[in-house]
């Protein structure tokens, strides 16, 4: 066992010099060196990349961020959208556009259509194209077509009512969209914007479409007929965009049937100045108003099954009056005379006479019967009447 140990010492002394003495051979050296230097290499190499970023010249750094802005910017300025602009904005521009150009711009989007059907923006165009020929009695015929038209909807088809009720309120809006010249999609749902009832858009679409008749009065029927001259009768007409005139219907009286007469224009249509059917004596308001030189207009009719209707005339001096201002008293004579000076002297339709006080139907089947007085005080009324004027006096 000691022998043993003795051995294992020698042995490790004698290894330990013989390390320690003996050199390494050279190319046990430049491999070290070789792997030493690849080391070195690398840990350099990824210095200067991550340093690389912190190394930036403070100039490039700016070039870049002013670069990154301006994309920016490019790419706000590309969503700018029309209905990012102001209300007050919005609708300026939206008041400048024709009928046909809302029209139009209501087929864009959902919001621009609830935008450009407002009441507030159709006014004006109906006032400017339809006030002179539209009246009271129009716009209850109107209201009498919608709620008919949803009445017979909603009672013929039970199991389709509210579509059947929409594609009612939204007709006369495609018709709109249909003369301002839009080609619709197919598609159903879009052809069928969500139009009110009792929207201007909506009325102005039918009058201009030409499928409403609406009730008026025309001047001088039945293009001037020798029997009309300085009349003005009541008329259901519609409207003829092709020739920017209307079509004028006439109804029925005694063996008469009723007439239609085409190409009337727009200065030979005014929209009712009373609400009296023409087939009711007018409650004259004026009588004790009316001297001579006045303007008047009087509802007349051949016969009792005939309509009434209005004819232009002026307030004569009795027979006796000297006709000097100064001494004229014919304003507080119960009688009135009227003049219709279109007639040639002499003629029994040149004058006519009714009772101040006890005024009502006047008159026989030979001459007629005269009814309600209107006294004429705008002198746009009387400029009408006398643009009217047969070229040659009547018989």
């Amino acid at each position: 066992m000691l022998l043993l140990l003795m051995i294992s010492c020698l042995s490790f002394i004698f290894l330990s010099k013989f390390l320690s003495f003996k050199p390494l051979h050279t190319w046990a050296i430049e491999k070290m060196s070789l792997c030493s230097s690849m080391s070195m290499l690398k840990t350099k190499t990824m210095l200067c990349v991550l340093g690389s970023s912190s190394n930036m010249p403070k100039k490039e750094k700016s070039n870049r961020f002013e670069v990154e802005v301006e994309l920016e910017e490019e790419e706000t300025t590309k969503e700018m959208w029309l209905l990012d602009l102001p209300d007050l904005v919005l609708e300026s521009i939206l008041e400048k556009l024709p009928p046909s150009g809302l029209c139009r711009m209501a087929g864009v989007c959902r919001s621009l259509r609830d935008r450009c059907r407002s009441n507030y923006l159709w006014e004006r165009h109906m006032k400017e194209k339809w006030g002179s020929v539209i009246g009271d009695a129009a716009y209850r015929e109107w209201q009498w077509h919608i709620a008919s038209s949803t009445s017979t909807c909603t009672s013929s088809f039970n199991g389709k009512k509210k579509k059947k009720a929409r594609f009612v309120r939204s007709l006369s809006c495609i018709l709109c969209f249909a003369w301002a010249g839009l080609t619709l999609d197919n598609d159903p749902k879009k052809n069928r914007p969500s139009l009110s009832d009792n929207s201007i858009m909506s009325w102005y679409a039918a009058l201009e479409s030409g499928n409403f008749w609406f009730p008026a009065q025309v001047y001088n029927r039945e293009n001037g007929h020798v029997g009309f001259m300085l009349s003005c009768y009541d008329a259901d007409v519609n409207y003829d965009s092709q020739t920017d005139s209307f079509h004028a219907r006439y109804p029925p009286h005694g063996r008469r049937p009723a007439v239609i007469e085409g190409g009337v224009q727009w200065n030979r249509l005014r929209k009712p100045p009373v609400d009296t059917s023409a087939h009711y004596l007018h409650i004259s308001n004026c009588l004790n108003e009316l001297r001579p030189g006045n303007h008047i207009e009087i509802q007349w009719r051949r016969n009792k099954e005939f309509p009434y209707g209005w004819w232009y005339g002026v307030i004569g001096h009795l027979e006796m009056c000297d006709k000097i201002d100064y001494h004229c008293q014919c304003h507080s004579s119960d009688t009135v005379v009227l003049e219709f000076n279109q007639y040639t002297p002499g003629s029994r339709w040149t004058r006519a006479t009714i009772n101040r006080k006890n005024h009502r139907e006047e008159g026989n089947e030979t001459e007629g019967f005269y009814g309600g007085i209107r006294k004429l005080d705008s002198n746009q009324e009387i400029t009408t009447w006398k643009r009217l004027w047969p070229a040659e006096v009547l018989a």
